[in-house]
């Protein structure tokens, strides 16, 4: 269980990273970075130790180093979507109440 937790400490700091260093952090809020790299973080965790990676020599690393890089990937692959597709949301939204 301490890996699990260090897991969802830091996959949640990884996010809180990502969204700050995000120049359109502003389109989307603080704690869908965090979010969604604790969910895959946490989720792929509880994935590979029911897979039995935790108990195989030589592949204890997995459940502990693995679950952070899935967590942080994620929640940059969340940034760059959300950001682009807030942007053009906001772009065409605006663009037609210009219109009116």
């Amino acid at each position: 269980m301490l890996s699990l937790i260090v897991v969802a400490m830091v996959t949640v700091a990884a996010g809180f990273v990502v969204w700050a260093n995000d120049k359109r952090h502003t389109k989307y809020g603080i704690s869908v970075p965090a979010g969604v790299a604790t969910a895959v973080g946490m989720l792929s965790w509880i994935i590979f130790m029911a897979a039995g990676f935790g108990y195989q020599p030589g592949l204890t690393w997995i459940p502990w180093i693995l679950p952070m890089v899935l967590g942080a990937a994620a929640s940059i692959a969340a940034v760059i979507y959300l950001g682009k597709s807030r942007t053009r949301q906001d772009t065409d939204r605006l663009t037609g109440i210009l219109k009116l």
